[in-house]
């Protein structure tokens, strides 16, 4: 399936997402609109592994199904005593078994036909899944959905019905696509990114649009693809530490290639909406339940305990660490955090922005070799009080390795151009690169877009990867900035302090302009004498007068 045909599986989506939510909130719908797709990827992967599994076991067309019955429930029915070791072999071919009551294919017959039981066979198929269908439990995976809203209805009945309607749409609007992971996957990106843009900042927040994401999963897995900047051809655990929907992980396991070269992606989000988002995108995207962990909890305050033993936490760390933290987000820190190791050696962010405290926290548990990249609002570059004396530490410590800005206009959750940071642990060279990326955009009605060098357009984010990776410097675009110059501007990082983009204008022609002056100003002397002779002609000459 072409990038085009997964664009347009994605828009047929959102259209029977635009027609069917009708007065319903659009991050509601979002919820159920996601995990039907969801759940249609499951079924749809489990059903073409147990075809393979089982091949002429598995009923045929001939079959004598019953009035609804979809072809694994036969053979389930025929093979009662091999159910167990065909469902052992499942969990380990696809990770995941589902009873075939609760797959899609009987979910979709049964809304086709408008039966009465499809919301109580739902809310068990549900349970099912986050419960008993996986190795590690995902349990609220399916919180969110609330089957029993009176949004859907005002009684069962309606509420039924209503489903019926949901799913038989999505299933009609996916019918003439390709439903494998890549394809279902790139549409569950293309709803999360229409459901954000159209659902106000404050629940913009979840997403990081693709492009920006696809510059600091580049930066990050540069160490690991290029022998020549370091050791490493493998990353064993990347990290986001505010993960949204998850699409900041798969990006870099897009630009890694696949599993094959990353361990196991770590990722922690408060928001429990957005968490259960996550985990259905890593699964969604063909990402098996061991090669992830999606943690809910607070990034600042630390929560791990259900990933990690708190007494083994000195000894995690990650190969690379991406994030776009909730920018400027205000937070009251206790005064035990003041020895917390993250933050001990540099102090505590002001309540009024946590910004430098995503920070710290992700480069703390960053490897010594490793790479983070993190989006913050340029506040984090100049402001002064403690987060000055953070910048001084870094700085004076050869961490930062490069400072990018960005155009405004690029979030669906704040207008405010931003920054991305670029940290390591080993020494830098004594310089830091600078890179003034704010000015190479395309404007899209609202929102500003990197372009990608698709359809003749130029490639922003191949000049930003490709001057990071050379580290070179480029008249009005990049620079690398001795640390003794950064010491003497007080450690203010503010790009324009050492980038000038200031571009001279053409010299002006003097004698050439003077010239157009006088036959302008002949023009208009000709123009006024054949006006007076016309009021004249009018008897109008009191008014010339």
């Amino acid at each position: 399936m072409t990038a085009k045909d997964r664009q347009a599986l994605g828009k047929a989506l959102w259209a029977v997402a635009d027609e069917l939510r009708g007065s319903m909130n659009a991050d509601d719908f979002r919820d159920y609109m996601l995990s039907f797709l969801f759940l249609r990827y499951l079924s749809g992967n489990y059903e073409k592994h147990a075809r393979d599994l089982l091949k002429g076991e598995y009923p045929g067309p001939d079959a004598p199904l019953a009035t609804g019955q979809t072809p694994l429930q036969y053979w389930y029915e025929k093979n009662p005593q091999d159910v167990a070791t065909f469902e052992t072999e499942m969990n380990n071919r696809v990770h995941y078994v589902i009873k075939p009551e609760y797959l899609w294919s009987h979910i979709a017959e049964m809304a086709r036909t408008q039966h009465g039981e499809l919301l109580n066979t739902l809310q068990q198929a549900f349970k099912h899944i986050e419960e008993d269908s996986f190795r590690n439990t995902f349990r609220g995976l399916f919180s969110e959905v609330n089957l029993a809203s009176d949004k859907l209805g005002k009684d069962h009945r309606t509420k039924n019905e209503m489903l019926c309607t949901i799913i038989s749409k999505i299933n009609e609007g996916i019918a003439d696509f390709s439903t494998d992971a890549d394809s279902l996957g790139d549409a569950y990106e293309y709803l999360i990114a229409q459901f954000a843009a159209g659902s106000g900042k404050k629940a913009g927040e979840f997403y990081t649009p693709q492009a920006i994401s696809t510059i600091l999963a580049r930066i990050v897995v540069l160490d690991s693809q290029d022998p020549t900047r370091g050791p490493r051809q493998y990353m064993r655990r990347v990290l986001d530490f505010a993960c949204g929907s998850g699409s900041l992980l798969l990006n870099v396991l897009r630009q890694m290639k696949g599993s094959k070269g990353i361990g196991t992606l770590y990722g922690q989000e408060l928001n429990i909406t957005t968490y259960n988002l996550a985990r259905m995108n890593m699964l969604l995207h063909g990402v098996k339940d061991d090669a992830f962990k999606i943690f809910h909890g607070n990034t600042l305050t630390n929560e791990w305990t259900d990933i990690f033993d708190p007494t083994d936490l000195k000894k995690i760390e990650f190969d690379a660490i991406v994030a776009n933290p909730p920018f400027s987000l205000k937070w009251t820190p206790r005064e035990a955090l003041a020895q917390d190791p993250r933050f001990g050696n540099y102090g505590l962010a002001p309540k009024k922005a946590a910004d430098m405290a995503f920070l710290l926290h992700g480069f703390h548990y960053l490897r010594d070799n490793g790479t983070m990249a993190i989006i913050l609002p340029h506040g984090v570059l100049f402001r002064g009080g403690v987060e000055e004396r953070i910048r001084r530490k870094l700085i004076d410590d050869g961490h930062i390795d490069a400072v990018i800005g960005l155009s405004p206009k690029l979030f669906f959750s704040t207008g405010i151009p931003v920054c991305i940071l670029v940290l390591k642990k080993c020494v830098r060279p004594d310089d830091v690169l600078f890179i003034d990326a704010s000015r190479e955009f395309a404007k899209d009605k609202k929102q500003n877009r990197l372009r990608m060098g698709e359809n003749g357009e130029p490639d922003d984010i191949g000049h930003i990867i490709d001057t990071y990776s050379q580290r070179r410097e480029e008249a009005r675009y990049s620079r690398r900035v001795p640390i003794a110059e950064i010491r003497q501007n007080d450690y203010n990082l503010n790009i324009p302090r050492y980038i000038d983009t200031y571009e001279e204008e053409a010299p002006i022609d003097l004698p050439t302009v003077m010239h157009r002056i006088h036959e302008l100003e002949a023009r208009r002397a000709d123009l006024d004498r054949k006006i007076d002779a016309y009021f004249a002609e009018l008897g109008l000459t009191d008014l010339v007068k």
